[in-house]
């Protein structure tokens, strides 16, 4: 077993595949499937799960990666303090539902960071996809929420992939519309009030399930409905249809303008945002230092942190 070895399993998880650890490590694809082999054969376990889909880390696959991880951090400090070698970059990976705030807070600290060099990633995605990126360390933390609807469904989601659910805060349902909106200037609205406007919401892919859905009151009869991928398209429709979309009611002007307005909806669910992670990966400086803005940045809306 080599370091070089320890490394190209950390790189096979972070890239998803194979074929692409390769060629971001500038070797061959047989070369480093070789060995990964060769390291499966000396240790006599199977690190990755191999199926017509690809690969997934295996049970004891997980395990390894956790101690791989130790081996090479604590290396790159025996570097830095006998070699003289510069810090490694900061690398750090989050995966969340379409939260503003989400985007914010990742902001915020990038914007502080002291590094010369850094590779973060902020994947704004599926649910489904946010508990695998995860399980499967792509990811250290995962942003999304339980409720009374799916709260069952989610948490066996957790239990099965060895997840730790964290909640952040409790909201409100609202609703996103634009500022033009017939209903903007209301005080509250119910969903009777919304019935002849479009609702938007974030497909789910493969894995829909309206227990998957980032919008509560996900089983509602709707006349129109608009099914979009990403958080930019569906502001823009929310103002060109006058759409709307439910959501925790936390906006930030800076990130997404003063056309969009949120406005309570009145309904007796609420929902609880928080945040996954998986208890055998030791979080990042980066990561810990995220939480903590979540947490301040949903202060500042006035919102309860739940310890």
């Amino acid at each position: 077993m080599t370091l070089q070895q320890l490394k190209y399993i950390i790189t096979i998880v972070k890239c998803g595949s194979i074929t692409e650890a390769a060629k971001r490590l500038f070797i061959s694809q047989p070369s480093l499937s070789n060995s990964v082999k060769d390291l499966e054969t000396e240790l006599g376990i199977e690190i990755f799960n191999r199926t017509a889909r690809g690969i997934s880390l295996s049970a004891e696959g997980e395990e390894f990666l956790s101690y791989a991880r130790q081996v090479i951090e604590q290396t790159e400090l025996l570097e830095q303090r006998y070699k003289n070698k510069k810090p490694s970059k900061q690398l750090c990976s989050v995966s969340t539902q379409h939260y503003a705030f989400a985007v914010n807070a990742f902001s915020n600290l990038i914007d502080r960071l002291d590094s010369d060099e850094y590779e973060f990633t902020l994947r704004e995605t599926r649910t489904f996809e946010i508990i695998e990126d995860v399980h499967n360390f792509r990811s250290e933390i995962g942003v999304l929420y339980i409720n009374a609807f799916n709260e069952k469904v989610m948490r066996k989601m957790f239990s099965e992939n060895r997840l730790e659910f964290h909640p952040l805060f409790t909201a409100d349902p609202h609703i996103f519309i634009s500022s033009e909106h017939p209903l903007a200037k209301s005080k509250s609205v119910t969903i009777d009030d919304l019935k002849y406007f479009p609702f938007l919401s974030f497909e789910q892919g493969i894995n829909n399930s309206f227990y998957y859905s980032e919008e509560i009151l996900s089983t509602v009869p709707r006349k129109k409905i608009i099914h979009v991928s990403d958080r930019a398209t569906l502001f823009n429709l929310l103002i060109g249809l006058n759409g709307y979309t439910i959501c925790s009611g936390i906006l930030n002007s800076n990130l997404n303008g003063d056309n969009i307005v949120s406005v309570p909806l009145k309904t007796d669910e609420n929902m609880t945002i928080g945040y996954i992670i998986n208890p055998k990966m030791n979080l990042s400086r980066f990561a810990k230092e995220y939480i903590t803005e979540l947490k301040r940045l949903i202060s500042e809306c006035g919102y309860e942190i739940i310890e």
